[in-house]
């Protein structure tokens, strides 16, 4: 196969054009609210919310409720329940994270091993399944994305100074810990959205990995947000043509790239330095 018939082939099926759109959505909405994730140190949180999504998706089926919206209720809660037990209670955030991480879990597969028969349908949301997206999933996630995107737009300059400068907010009049919520909102719709592209499990590399990698490669945030949206995107992208020809798992393809994108990054860095290093030093 020649690789303009590799390129095309795959896009004669509708299942694959709508993944390739849900995917490339994904990794836009992964790669903002990552960025903001990395340089607040806040990916075990991101971890933990994805987690706690799993409770209220079961709950969603047995009700007949959408699912991905209580998904989106169990994960923004449980997102909130961690900063305000972490301002009154006085422990460290990882241990509230650490405890609602697991009782959350703990209870979604309780409640999934109580239906009788095998359910499929919950399954994929462990390990994601964008291949099997519909055009009600690919409308919902287009919903869910522009919402997010507009908060952003909307709400731009007072996240960016809480992230960089969160006393100097507060002096300013601005009500950080209210745009704490908010990204933490933000943080736990932007998990949902990915559920379905890569799964409870692997959701949070999707989240931390891009910006992670671009955090490597560039210094200002904007740039920052760029190069993690292009890499999120192009691996989503990457992936799905892998998993298509070799026939795995989408989620695993995508997150499997990303983190070779990561070590390349990391060892170009590294590359980079010695060799600032060495200029340096012949200079004196």
């Amino acid at each position: 196969m020649n690789p303009l018939d590799f390129l095309l082939a795959p896009l004669g099926y509708d299942f694959f054009v709508r993944a390739l759109i849900a995917s490339a959505l994904v990794g836009v909405a992964c790669a903002i609210v990552g960025s903001f994730v990395v340089l607040k140190g806040m990916s075990f949180i991101g971890d933990a919310v994805s987690h706690a999504a799993f409770p209220g998706i079961v709950i969603a089926y047995l009700v007949g409720a959408p699912i991905i919206f209580g998904g989106a209720i169990a994960a923004i809660g449980t997102a909130l329940g961690i900063g305000a037990i972490a301002r009154r209670s006085g422990l460290r955030s990882d241990a509230i994270i650490g405890v609602l991480f697991a009782g959350m879990f703990a209870l979604g597969v309780a409640i999934f091993s109580s239906i009788p028969n095998y359910v499929g349908d919950l399954f994929h949301f462990l390990f994601g399944d964008v291949l099997g997206i519909s055009v009600g999933d690919l409308q919902a996630l287009m919903l869910l994305v522009f919402g997010l995107l507009l908060v952003l737009r909307l709400l731009w300059k007072e996240l960016l100074f809480s992230t960089f400068d969160p006393l100097g907010a507060g002096a300013a009049g601005l009500p950080v810990r209210r745009l704490d919520d908010l990204l933490l909102i933000l943080i736990a719709v932007t998990i949902v959205i990915s559920l379905q592209a890569v799964g409870i499990v692997l959701v949070v590399a999707m989240i931390t990995t891009p910006a992670a990698t671009a955090q490597l490669l560039v210094k200002r945030f904007t740039a920052m947000i760029r190069v993690a949206a292009l890499i999120g995107v192009s691996a989503a992208v990457v992936g799905l043509y892998v998993s298509y020809s070799l026939d795995i798992a989408s989620g695993a393809a995508i997150v499997i790239l990303e983190t070779l994108l990561f070590l390349l990054a990391l060892a170009f860095t590294a590359i980079r330095s010695r060799i600032y290093a060495v200029q340096g030093a012949s200079k004196n």
